[in-house]
């Protein structure tokens, strides 16, 4: 049975909300109470929770309490439509200020409008608009430190942001400083089960970051990430996780960089499958017609470039690949969360990492302190673990296809730590260590062998489980520059083969 966004069956009838969002219209109303002057509100709910539906039914009571008008910023032209069809459907009579409107003559005809920030600041700051009896301006995906800019023309007005990652995309303008408090919603856990959000099953697969540069915003820059993710290495390494893990489902690659994202497209479409990219140099009509296309194949592959993370809605994503690395905690939940949309036959969905990026965060829905965060980011982001501190702790695991593979051995499994120990107290040379690990590896390749060609077929898939000991044993001799642990997998991968041949 497929996943079609039409087999929807709401939980909501008509304008009814859940009762965990009208528990948090109330709080915000609450709140807002014991504050009649200005206050900045920030209000948190993971995505997938509904929080457009939220904040328009918060104008509409706004509207209908003060008299006053409703400003809502969207940072995306496609919010701006999406957040007007949710006010109307809402019966909230609203204008659109985007691109094409100068001036507003009729604005006394609506009390809600909603606009892109730039176009708005940009009619502000030449007088060419003024609006007037503002009570509340609304932000979406408040994290966006370009809506800071706005603040200064609605002094009056009440501030609510919201957003499922109260961290600002800036590290050097915190939220705390334009926003006097925090509201957190239910957590990705609560909603997960509760039955509004489905449960992801996480992958991780081993990936180098060391070659991985830092841009000026804090995250890994587009050039090394192209350099890393291009390479006939990953390129491997992707199309064994898809075919491992999400095979025949439906799969959102995220990638950073277009070349990276060409790459895959033309990976996969050499392997058999089909495959489009998208990034923001489609026009709106090539756009449309590749995402009706995703939209209504069941096994559709999408590879993309940023511009899916928000304003995507798309239930019927079964799997979502992260061909990236990012400092970012904010785009690692947006990413995920565009899998985590629920249907009657879909309560799971599957997450790809090859970017060591639930080692950096967690699990998607683990728990997280948004609180402290808001009140000292600073101190999150002092405690994230480094690139190299995330490697050690990476634990290699065999899928569960390769170890069906060495079916007729007992025991694939090598401990490179406790060797290594065993090995210094018998007083041995360290490189012992690496001489029992690939005389194991040559056992069970030969164990499950008919011939030698068959044991160095065999071999030939050990390659990330050899990568993994072998930086192991890098860590254990405080030896792991790049070049070494490369000299030293080519030339344990060397020995192998020569043991095999050996052996048969």
């Amino acid at each position: 049975m497929t996943l079609q966004s039409i087999d929807i069956q709401e939980k909501k009838v008509g304008k009814k909300l859940y009762t965990y969002q009208l528990d948090a219209i109330d709080q915000i109303f609450e709140c807002l109470s014991r504050f009649p002057d200005k206050h900045n509100l920030l209000y948190q709910l993971p995505t997938g929770g509904g929080k457009t539906v939220i904040f328009t039914e918060i104008a509409k009571r706004f509207i209908k309490e003060t008299g006053k008008k409703v400003l809502i910023l969207t940072h995306r032209i496609e919010l701006c439509a999406q957040t007007s069809n949710m006010l109307t459907e809402f019966d909230v009579h609203n204008k659109i200020i985007n691109s094409k409107v100068k001036t507003l003559p009729d604005q006394d005809n609506y009390m809600c409008f909603v606009a892109m920030v730039e176009t708005l600041n940009n009619r502000l700051n030449d007088e060419l608009l003024e609006m007037e009896n503002v009570g509340m301006v609304i932000i979406d995906e408040a994290h966006y430190n370009s809506f800071s800019k706005l603040f200064k023309f609605f002094e009056h007005s009440v501030i609510l942001g919201v957003t499922a990652t109260p961290l600002s995309s800036n590290i050097k303008l915190p939220m705390n400083e334009n926003y006097n408090e925090l509201i957190v919603g239910h957590s990705i856990a609560e909603l997960i089960e509760k039955g509004f959000l489905s449960k992801a099953t996480t992958f991780g697969f081993d990936v180098n970051l060391s070659s991985l540069k830092i841009g000026i915003d804090g995250d890994y820059t587009v050039s090394s990430s192209e350099r890393l993710y291009t390479a006939s290495v990953m390129q491997e390494k992707l199309i064994h996780a898809y075919e491992e893990t999400c095979l025949g489902k439906k799969t959102l690659i995220f990638n950073n960089g277009i070349n990276t994202s060409r790459y895959v497209q033309e990976l996969f479409s050499k392997a058999g499958y089909e495959i489009k990219h998208l990034d923001h140099t489609h026009n709106d009509e090539e756009r449309k017609s590749i995402l009706q296309w995703f939209k209504h194949k069941p096994d559709a592959i999408l590879t993309s470039v940023g511009i899916l993370t928000t304003g995507f809605d798309e239930p019927t994503v079964e799997s979502i690949i992260l061909n990236r690395a990012t400092k970012s905690l904010t785009l690692y939940h947006q990413m995920i969360g565009r899998g985590s949309r629920i249907l009657p036959n879909k309560s799971t969905f599957t997450v790809v990492d090859l970017g060591n990026n639930a080692l950096r965060f967690g699990l998607w829905d683990s728990p997280v302190d948004w609180y402290a965060i808001f009140r000292s980011p600073d101190f999150y982001y002092q405690n994230l673990s480094n690139d190299e501190d995330l490697q050690r702790q990476f634990k290699y695991k065999m899928p569960a296809s390769l170890r069906e593979k060495f079916s007729k051995s007992e025991n694939i499994e090598f401990n490179m730590q406790e060797e290594y120990e065993l090995v210094k107290n018998e007083g041995l040379r360290p490189k012992v260590t690496l001489d029992r690990s690939i005389e194991q590896h040559a056992k069970i390749c030969a164990e499950n062998s008919d011939d030698i060609s068959d044991a160095l077929s065999l071999a030939k898939l050990l390659d990330d489980d050899i990568d993994y000991r072998v930086r192991k044993y890098s860590y254990c001799i405080c030896k792991h520059t790049d070049n070494y642990v490369k000299w030293l997998q080519e030339d344990y991968k060397s020995k192998l083969h020569l043991l095999l041949n050996k052996k048969f």
